[in-house]
């Protein structure tokens, strides 16, 4: 059986990109904060993507949504007794939040009143309050407050976006990231009281006249500590640093590694967890808050998706490469997280060759394309290639995706970190906000030269093709006024999208 062969599926066989295309996928656990034996996770083993409750004590596991479009995520209360999830109108983002007890359970309405909208945001205290963010075309951002029993209340609403960013630790302080500045590129964080009044404002746009933005992400997780994990750009690049909005003080973290940075808090509060990014992949290390120590932990080259630290010190994330598939691993076992990973049929071994990279692309020549085609390619022969495009404000990377082993049976894998991409920098990212559109095909244009260039792509049989943003580069990309000639749709039998 060959993997190009998709003619043996008529007599019960299936070849092995297929398999690699439709093996199930499984997201990171998340866990309740102060029962993290309970988790959730995601995994599209029926064929859509739902939530799964998995207690870890006993090792048992259930599906706790059933929709025909599939529910993309779940989120515990703080004592692992309830699950809230996000129920949309066929998969439109458009809709309401239920609940439903971890061991099972009907599900019913978790914020009564409230009427569908976009979901903004959402954080769950330990006394029972969540706080909800939402918004509609009509009526801007709003944010609410629902204690239990109790009907929801408005704390906040303007025309701009706005988005719950964060609840600390004893339900008192509220963070909102909002662009009342209308910038909707860089973001200001508001620290609220629950009932709406304003502690403190961390905003580094200057009304709109700087082109800096903040992300919150997380209060510490200690009884009476208010200080606030914050991501910025005054140095040109996201990192961390710690804002107390109760004091109104600034503590900047110096963390010497090239790219972009972003950070979760140990449990313990004692320490961070760093996600350095660089070069289309990615690393992990922790940060010691008391004496600023930075230590590398054991992370395999390829793409971390996500990470998170447990009460025990362990550290688990999703990870993958051009070669392997995303699997849940732990920096303390080379074993994945157990009843997450392995969720349903393995995927067969792939025969990608390693994700590779070129700087190049645009005026700066700073984004890293990352491209991998199948061993059996023999150079120096010319593969067929298609170019791939990344949504703005993240990174083309490494990682695997279920798509690109069905088309490396057929043509070498491009993928353009063109301006607006993270992990070059925020002059880089930034760059994407004045030609929006024009200035990404400069860069895809220009990569497309290095490829043909270096004998690894066909010139008469190059494809674009995106999906998201990069479906609405590929149709401009298409465009015969936009770049004549460059492009070919599929003659080839092989997977196309």
């Amino acid at each position: 059986m060959t993997e190009s062969n998709g003619a043996l599926r008529g007599d019960g066989f299936m070849p092995d990109w297929e398999k690699r295309f439709r093996a199930p996928r499984v997201g990171l656990p998340r866990w309740a904060e102060d029962a993290p034996d309970r988790s959730l996770f995601t995994s599209n083993a029926t064929g859509t993507f739902e939530v799964y409750a998995w207690d870890r004590a006993t090792g048992g596991r259930r599906q706790v949504t059933d929709r025909p479009n599939g529910t993309t995520g779940g989120v515990l209360t703080p004592d692992g007794e309830w699950i809230w999830w996000f129920s949309d109108t066929d998969g439109d983002e458009f809709g309401v939040w239920m609940r439903q007890p971890f061991h099972g359970g009907p599900d019913e309405p978790a914020a009564p009143g409230l009427d569908p909208s976009y979901p903004d945001g959402l954080a769950l205290g330990r006394d029972g309050t969540a706080v909800i963010g939402r918004s509609t075309d009509k009526a801007g951002s709003s944010v609410h407050v629902v204690r239990p029993g109790g009907a929801a209340a408005e704390i906040y609403r303007h025309e701009q976006s706005a988005v719950v960013a964060g609840l600390s630790h004893d339900g008192t302080l509220i963070a909102i990231e909002h662009t009342e500045h209308g910038d909707a590129m860089h973001s200001a964080i508001r620290v609220v009281r629950t009932d709406g009044t304003t502690v403190a404002e961390l905003d580094d746009t200057r009304g709109g006249t700087e082109e800096l933005g903040l992300s919150a992400m997380g209060f510490a997780p200690v009884e009476g500590d208010t200080r606030l994990l914050v991501g910025h750009q005054r140095r040109g690049r996201w990192e961390p640093m710690l804002w107390d909005a109760t004091t109104g003080t600034e503590t900047a973290l110096v963390i010497d590694l090239p790219g972009d940075l972003e950070a979760d808090w140990y449990p313990d509060g004692s320490a961070l967890l760093v996600e350095h990014s660089y070069q289309a992949r990615s690393e992990l290390w922790r940060y010691d808050l008391a004496d600023g120590a930075l230590t590398r932990l054991d992370t395999p080259a390829g793409t971390v998706s996500g990470a998170l630290p447990r009460p025990d010190g362990t550290v688990e994330f999703l990870w993958s490469s051009a070669e392997k598939a995303p699997v849940v691993r732990s920096h303390r076992r080379a074993r994945g997280a157990g009843g997450a990973g392995g969720h349903g049929r393995r995927e067969p071994r792939s025969r990608l060759g390693p994700g590779r990279g070129h700087m190049g692309g645009g005026a700066g020549r700073h984004g890293h394309t990352p491209w991998c085609r199948s061993r059996r390619a023999r150079a120096p022969s010319r593969p067929s290639s298609t170019s791939t495009a990344a949504p703005p404000g993240t990174t083309a990377t490494r990682s695997r995706r279920a798509r690109r082993p069905g088309w490396t049976t057929v043509f070498a894998v491009v993928r353009v970190n063109y301006r607006g991409s993270t992990g070059y920098g925020r002059a880089w990212t930034d760059a994407l906000k004045h030609r929006v559109g024009l200035i990404e095909l400069e860069d895809i244009a220009a990569v497309r030269e290095w490829a043909v260039a270096s004998g690894l792509a066909d010139p008469e049989r190059l494809v674009l093709a995106g999906g998201s943003w990069g479906g609405y580069l590929t149709l401009l990309g298409l465009a015969p006024s936009r770049t004549p000639g460059r492009w070919a749709w599929p003659r080839s039998p092989g997977p196309t999208t």
